[in-house]
């Protein structure tokens, strides 16, 4: 069972007020929180063997190069990758889906499809967008019903081989569907498609098998997983990863230079031109190493207890409206109250120390689709409590009654 004195206690920044009151942190599916194992990891590198990597003899060097690599095996563990060459360090999950758009162009022709969702964030839109705009391909997408699920029988109309690769996430960051992935991989595979997954808001809650899923691809972003910002990984097949052409050029990705030719480095270096985010890619396997020290099946329990407790008392509201009633869905609730504009409801909540993220989400066409400018989204975390749902309540109850 999750400890959840213990754990608050491991998040220095919960202690902090806001606005005169004691911090309720609700923006996680935004960034989380870092523990503080992992702030002492980032000011260890810095202070210990804060040096380039990979090209260097010297001490700081090796060891440097060491903490990465060890980082890169830790995750490779934790999504039971077949092999760490097969684990990319990126800046974040836009970085990991772009790598892949750019790198499948040569995959890809005119009259081709790439398939995505009617829920996808705009980092799963835009990069596949421009993709089929420089080849001439077509962008399908996977409608969704008022529940906010996916229609899986349109999914299977809209999946031919003209498909070339389906593009979803693995749960949606504004409604909180966690939807069918394996059905999903498994219908794409039968038609020759690979599968990119985006797995932003899957890894602060689940341990992805990406063997198991057999997915080709899977990112996610090492800020969303009590991590480092510009930390991230994105997993490829390395069947995948040996025919797609480098993303970047410079140092780190190359095997030899002349100006004649270039010859490339083999996985992963191949796709990790320049200096990285060192810091961050160490400190990302010290998170993942946190989150497995608490436990995922005690976090995906424990945040679906938050899940139905913050449903339950903020439907007791009256006028109030939830956005994304999957059967399968995780902590997040985005709701609003009446006619009252999300952004008024989110300010006056902020005034009261409790901090929930208004707007679009970075998913328009999904509010396109019920017709509203944004919705206020609470996304409750592992360090999240009843008592601060009860908070949040009593403040948008306020906010109502000013707003009215």
């Amino acid at each position: 069972m999750l400890d959840i004195n213990k754990v608050r206690a491991d998040f220095p920044i919960l202690n902090e007020k806001v606005n005169g009151k004691p911090l309720v942190y609700f923006d996680n599916a935004a960034t989380s929180q870092k523990p503080q194992v992992v702030i002492d990891a980032v000011a260890n590198y810095y202070a210990t063997i804060n040096s380039n990597i990979h090209r260097g003899v010297h001490t700081l060097s090796q060891l440097a190069t060491d903490a990465y690599e060890i980082s890169r095996q830790k995750i490779q563990q934790h999504i039971n990758a077949k092999h760490s060459h097969e684990v990319l360090f990126t800046n974040g999950t836009t970085h990991g889906i772009n790598l892949v758009a750019n790198g499948f162009a040569p995959f890809v022709k005119q009259g081709d499809a790439i398939l995505i969702s009617a829920m996808e964030h705009h980092s799963n839109i835009v990069p596949w967008q421009m993709l089929c705009e420089r080849v001439g391909a077509d962008l399908l997408v996977i409608p969704m019903n008022d529940k906010g699920e996916l229609l899986m029988d349109a999914f299977e109309k809209l999946l031919t081989e003209k498909v070339k690769l389906v593009a979803v996430n693995h749960i949606s960051n504004s409604l909180g569907t966690i939807n069918p992935i394996e059905h999903i991989i498994t219908k794409a595979h039968a038609v020759g498609a690979a599968v990119l997954i985006d797995g932003a808001q899957s890894a602060p809650h689940l341990r992805p098998d990406v063997q198991a899923l057999d997915c080709d691809f899977y990112t996610f972003s090492g800020h969303k997983v009590c991590g480092p910002t510009g930390s991230g990984i994105l997993y490829g097949k390395e069947e995948w990863l040996n025919k797609m052409p480098p993303y970047q050029g410079g140092g780190e990705m190359i095997k030899e230079v002349t100006f004649e030719k270039t010859t490339y480095a083999d996985l992963p270096h191949k796709f990790e031109a320049g200096t990285p985010n060192i810091a961050g890619g160490i400190v990302l396997g010290t998170a993942i190493e946190y989150l497995n020290s608490v436990g995922l099946d005690n976090i995906m329990a424990y945040e679906q207890e938050l899940l139905e407790y913050g449903t339950k008392k903020l439907l007791e509201i009256e006028g109030l409206k939830i956005y994304g009633t999957a059967q399968n869905k995780t902590s997040v609730i985005s709701f609003n109250v009446g006619n009252i504009h999300p952004y008024d409801i989110g300010a006056i909540v902020d005034k009261m120390g409790i901090a929930v993220r208004t707007g679009h989400h970075c998913t328009q066409p999904v509010m396109d689709f019920f017709k509203i400018p944004g919705t206020v989204r609470a996304s409750f975390s592992f360090y999240n409590t009843k008592q601060e749902i009860d908070a949040l309540v009593a403040s948008v109850l306020k906010a109502q009654r000013m707003l009215s």
